[in-house]
């Protein structure tokens, strides 16, 4: 990554203040319009600055990109990681998981979306980059999906069985059912910004009661 040496920022504006600034538009930017679509000079534009100082500020794209993803990247994972080692139980987890992603992402809602973006080019820095921060949340999430179904226990038995007396393939789909349901939540807040992390990890809360009532019930013709 290109960058001066000199602590001065434009207009006034201190150079590390500038910095975040042009990190949060570029966030926004990416995370709306995926890499392939994102226009530095929209970026520069709505900062206030000029491409050029752009780019002396942090590079080519791929670089910006990096720095917009690395910081979303090292929230998202070190967030999961402590809500799941504080959680009291495996079935608190997956509220007390989703709470901390809002939180983390609270300031720059689209950078689930960089995380998520698949249109950089596909051997690049910046795809590599963002696959191993997924696969590192994918691990994450399916460690404590085979948790709560060990804790849980399928319909129709007992709880606390042994994690090799589950069906991996279920673990695996409730890995990818925690994604999309992630993915989903948050382009709903992105439309609802009076939202906050707690009105959402409550909001959630709410929908996990329902779902568990309607699709908890027995059969109709058990």
């Amino acid at each position: 990554m290109t960058t001066s040496q000199s602590g001065a920022g434009t207009k006034g504006v201190p150079r590390a203040d500038r910095e975040r600034q042009i990190l949060a538009a570029a966030t926004t930017e990416f995370g709306r319009r995926g890499y392939e679509g994102a226009s530095l000079a929209a970026i520069a534009q709505q900062v206030g600055v000029t491409k050029t100082l752009l780019h002396q500020y942090f590079g080519s794209k791929q670089d910006l990109y990096l720095a917009c993803l690395a910081p979303v990247g090292e929230r998202l994972i070190g967030a999961m990681r402590t809500a799941m080692a504080e959680s009291g139980s495996p079935l608190d987890a997956p509220l007390a998981v989703l709470r901390a992603v809002f939180t983390a992402l609270e300031g720059s809602r689209e950078g689930w979306f960089v995380l998520y973006d698949s249109t950089q080019p596909p051997d690049g820095e910046a795809a590599l980059a963002a696959r191993d921060y997924r696969a590192a949340i994918d691990r994450l999430a399916a460690a404590g999906s085979a948790e709560v179904l060990r804790a849980a226990g399928p319909a129709g038995t007992a709880a606390g069985r042994p994690l090799d007396a589950l069906d991996p393939l279920d673990a695996d789909a409730l890995k990818y059912a925690w994604r999309g349901l992630v993915t989903g939540l948050v382009h709903w807040w992105i439309r609802h910004p009076e939202q906050s992390p707690d009105a959402m990890a409550q909001r959630c809360a709410r929908l996990f009661a329902t779902a568990g009532s309607v699709f908890g019930r027995p059969p109709a013709d058990a």
